[in-house]
C-alpha cells in the first residue's frame, strides 16, 4: 500500500491509473480505524478497480476545541488496517495540503438540513464536512464515494451537496457496523472504559423498541418515551428524533416514505450517536 502525503503525488498516481480506465473507489476518514471502516473498504474493492483512503482530522468541522485534540490519532495502527485490507493508497495530507492559502470556499445552500438535531448541538460542524468532503473529492476525483450510515445526517447532507453541484461521483452509503452488543461502531468508543462500553449497548437497545412502538404510536410521543428512558445515570441524552430521511424533519404521522430514529447520547463525557432506519423503504 502507497502512502501518499501531498496533493501533487495522489493526483499523479490518480491520473496514471486513470489514463489506464481504472476505477476509484474513495472512504474518506479520520483515522482510529475500526472493522467499521474496513467494511467500507471491502466494499470499495468489490466495485472498483482501485481503492484509496484518507486520513485527515479536518479542524474546521469541530466546533469543541478539546475534542479535537482528543480526537485519536493512531497513523501505525490504521496503516496495518488499511495494508492488510487490500487498500491501495493511504493518502494523509497535512493541514497545509487540505487548506492551501487562498483556496475559495465551496457554497452550497443546505436547505436546513445543517440546521437540525446534529447541526443545532454542533453549530458550523456541517459547513467544516462540507468543505472538507468537496477538497478531498476535487483532490482524488472517485468515481465512488463511499460513508457509513451511522453519520446519517452527515452523509444525506453530501448527497445533497453533489446533487447540488453536479458532482460526477456516486455516494454509496454502507450500513452501520455494529459490536456484538449492538453498540454502533466509532472512533469515539475507544474513550470509553470496559464497562462503559458495555453500558453503551443500552443506547442501540433503547432505539431498537421504536420498530415495535410504531405499530401503537405517534412518532413524537415515541420519541419522548425512549428519550426518558435513556435520560438516566450515566446517559446523558441530547435528543431523540424520527425524521424524514431525505428533508430530516420530524414527522407527525408515518407514512411510505423512508424515515430513520436518531439519536446523540453523553455517557463518560464522549457524545455518541446512533439511528435506526425505521421504514422498508430505506434510503439508498
Amino acid at each position: 500500500m502507497l502512502i501518499l502525503r501531498t496533493v501533487q503525488d495522489i493526483q499523479s498516481w490518480l491520473t496514471f491509473h486513470s489514463a489506464k480506465g481504472s476505477s476509484i473507489g474513495f472512504v474518506p476518514t479520520m483515522g482510529a480505524l475500526h472493522a467499521g471502516h474496513i467494511s467500507l473498504i471491502d466494499r470499495a474493492k468489490r466495485e472498483n478497480h482501485l481503492t484509496v483512503c484518507s486520513i485527515f482530522v479536518n479542524p474546521t468541522q469541530f466546533n469543541d476545541a478539546k475534542d479535537l485534540e482528543k480526537y485519536p490519532r493512531t497513523l501505525e495502527a490504521d496503516s496495518l488496517l488499511l495494508s492488510n485490507a487490500g487498500c491501495d493508497v493511504l493518502f494523509y495530507p497535512s493541514i497545509a495540503e487540505i487548506y492551501p492559502p487562498g483556496l475559495a470556499q465551496v457554497k452550497v445552500d443546505l436547505k436546513g438540513l445543517d440546521l437540525v438535531m446534529e447541526g443545532a448541538h454542533r453549530p458550523g460542524h456541517f459547513e467544516g464536512v462540507v468543505q472538507v468532503v468537496h477538497r478531498l473529492l476535487d483532490i482524488v476525483r472517485p468515481d465512488r464515494l463511499y460513508m457509513g450510515q451511522k453519520d446519517f445526517q452527515q452523509f444525506t447532507i453530501i448527497d445533497h451537496m453533489i446533487k447540488e453541484l453536479n458532482l460526477p461521483v456516486q455516494l454509496v452509503v454502507c450500513p452501520i457496523s455494529r459490536e456484538p452488543h449492538g453498540l454502533a461502531m466509532s472512533s469515539r468508543n475507544e474513550r470509553l472504559s470496559t464497562e462503559g462500553r458495555k453500558q453503551a449497548a443500552f443506547i442501540y437497545s433503547t432505539l431498537s423498541k421504536a420498530i415495535d412502538l410504531k405499530n401503537t404510536m405517534k412518532p413524537e410521543q415515541i420519541c419522548l418515551q425512549l428519550f426518558d428512558e435513556l435520560n438516566q445515570d450515566p446517559f446523558k441524552p441530547e435528543y431523540v428524533d424520527i425524521v424524514g430521511a431525505d428533508d430530516l424533519l420530524p414527522i407527525k404521522t408515518w407514512t411510505d416514505s423512508p424515515v430513520v430514529i436518531c439519536t446523540a447520547v453523553w455517557l463518560e463525557g464522549i457524545r455518541l450517536i446512533d439511528n435506526i432506519i425505521l421504514s422498508l423503504a430505506a434510503k439508498e
